[in-house]
């Protein structure tokens, strides 16, 4: 796809975004959990943390122009959809019989983190076959 490394770095920041704004709501205690974590609830800790490095690392290989980082590109981006994913059922399963109120927010950041590995995937790369020119 001609396209697939701009769109795949786009989604990548569109994570970011998506970890500064609030994820969930949790009435009983009046708390708010971002991406970067929350004031007042501690064992939910940073989950965009391990995504941030992971971002940066498939950024990196979205601009490469090598071989070698277009094939690692995918398996750090499957790192990236598997730890939002870790994320997605973590903040917004119910707990001790309170469900908390998730926002669009976890999902276009779990959405993004799905897109940002399709495009791993479709790598725009120029194939030179041998003896013609």
């Amino acid at each position: 796809m001609r396209y697939s490394n701009y769109i795949g770095i786009f989604a990548g920041l569109l994570m970011i975004v998506a970890a500064v704004f609030p994820w969930i709501s949790i009435t009983s205690i009046d708390a708010v959990v971002t991406g970067f974590g929350s004031e007042k609830v501690t064992r939910f800790g940073m989950p965009v943390l391990m995504n941030l490095f992971m971002i940066g690392l498939t950024t990196i290989f979205f601009l490469v122009p090598k071989l070698w980082a277009k094939r690692a590109n995918p398996f750090a981006a499957a790192i990236n959809f598997s730890w939002a994913l870790r994320n997605l059922l973590l903040l917004s399963t119910c707990r001790n019989g309170e469900c908390p109120k998730t926002t669009i927010w976890l999902y276009v950041y779990f959405a993004a983190s799905l897109i940002l590995l399709v495009m791993s995937v479709l790598p725009d790369m120029k194939v030179i076959e041998k003896g013609k020119e």
